[in-house]
């Protein structure tokens, strides 16, 4: 993106709907974000790669509050931070990720990004700070974005594709009906991770939530 490309960025991304100021901060320096990642539009509802935006979809509507859309995210206010959903599709998330943390001076241990994960099976979450994208290609654009990896990130097992099954084809599937109750499990407890992370921080979120195989407890 370039300078003329990122100040419109700027522009829309905090303009309201109405046109009027941005959003007042509060504690900016203590303010954290919590990305989902996935894929937008209704072809992409309920696959494996949108799992990051079912989590957040969860807090908002546990929460009570609103999407709008500033820039390419929809994000909603949450306490002192924000949640949020890129709209560049899940291989630039960094794009609009990135940005935002540096306007609103996020530190990055306050930055967790939420996402699916082939190295987990399903029913396996993890939390974990730092470290490579692992083949996961929307983290992978958050670190080439920021240019720096030490953000905490919530990995979601979806599982290796079955024999026979393309990766893509595979993380843009839906689960099957068997599969379906496992996977609002997880989302379920990734909700509830979340939440300790914003309050507790890193290590009580770690503590509480790596162990845990929703498998055994079906």
């Amino acid at each position: 993106m370039g300078r003329k490309g990122f100040g419109r960025w700027l522009a829309e991304l905090f303009a309201s709907p109405s046109g009027g100021e941005p959003p007042e901060v509060s504690n900016v320096g203590e303010s954290f974000l919590i990305a989902g990642l996935g894929n937008p539009g209704a072809s992409y509802d309920g696959t494996r790669h949108n799992l990051g935006f079912w989590v957040v979809d969860r807090i908002a509507r546990e929460e009570g509050l609103s999407w709008k859309q500033q820039g390419p995210a929809l994000v909603a206010r949450w306490n002192d931070g924000w949640l949020m959903k890129p709209l560049t599709y899940m291989n630039a998330s960094g794009e609009a990720v990135a940005p935002f943390v540096r306007y609103y001076k996020i530190d990055l241990e306050r930055l967790l990004v939420v996402h699916d994960d082939m190295d987990l099976p399903l029913g396996r979450l993890r939390l974990r700070r730092g470290g490579s994208a692992g083949g996961q290609k929307g983290v992978r654009s958050v670190i080439e974005s920021l240019g720096d990896d030490r953000f905490d990130r919530l990995r979601l097992g979806i599982g290796r594709p079955p024999e026979g099954w393309d990766a893509v084809d595979w993380v843009l599937s839906r689960f099957s009906p068997q599969e379906l109750p496992l996977a609002e499990k997880v989302i379920a407890t990734a909700t509830e991770a979340a939440r300790v992370w914003q309050a507790e921080g890193l290590q009580a979120a770690q503590q509480r939530f790596n162990g845990l195989d929703l498998r055994e407890e079906r």
